[in-house]
């Protein structure tokens, strides 16, 4: 059993988030699910970035380093949404302790002095990806590599950005499907 952070996308804490973390918690897992917006979500991504521009970046990472940090010593797998995943990377690369990355939808910058020790990181991602180019993609891979992780990355031709959540027109069932079913056999792996 895996003890899981899970942070939403810029869409904020909404059913999507609820419902992935049920499935997580149904496979035996135990998943946390903070609400770094306090309540508010988008209706479009569009307003999201909006919110997420108001807090500010240093802003959510202060609250999300304030939710894990009671959690840290379980050895946490970090876990996110697109701009959720961006907020799950810099913590997993910031903690001695993390167990696994698991990114769904998003990566972020990493800082040049960033390192750690085989952690496991699984990544999926839509084929293409506005928000996450092949560019972008790539050099990403070989940042996290050269950084000491263990990466896989999933990519689903077709699929729109954040084909995980139903509620989204991005959703993409097949493809949802076979995200779930992977991550759940990767949580299992490092539980």
């Amino acid at each position: 059993m895996a003890t899981v952070v899970l942070f939403h996308s810029a869409y904020g804490l909404r059913p999507a988030v609820h419902k992935a973390a049920d499935r997580l918690r149904a496979a035996g897992h135990e998943v946390h699910t903070p609400d770094l917006f306090d309540g508010r979500t988008a209706a479009t991504v569009e307003e999201g970035m909006v919110l997420k521009d108001e807090i500010g970046r240093d802003e959510l990472l202060m609250r999300a380093v304030t939710v894990t940090a009671p959690l840290s010593d379980r050895g946490l797998v970090y876990a996110g949404f697109s701009l959720g995943g961006s907020i799950a990377q810099n913590l997993a690369l910031a903690d001695d302790r993390a167990r696994a990355l698991l990114l769904l939808h998003g990566t972020s910058d990493l800082p040049e002095d960033a390192a750690v020790d085989d952690l496991p990181v699984q990544l999926h991602i839509a084929e293409p990806d506005a928000f996450e180019p092949d560019d972008w993609l790539n050099a990403w891979y070989l940042q996290m590599r050269r950084a000491g992780a263990d990466v896989e990355i999933f990519r689903y031709a077709g699929a729109g950005h954040l084909f995980t959540d139903e509620d989204l027109d991005d959703h993409e069932p097949e493809a949802a499907e076979r995200t779930w079913r992977t991550a759940l056999g990767f949580l299992d792996s490092v539980g």
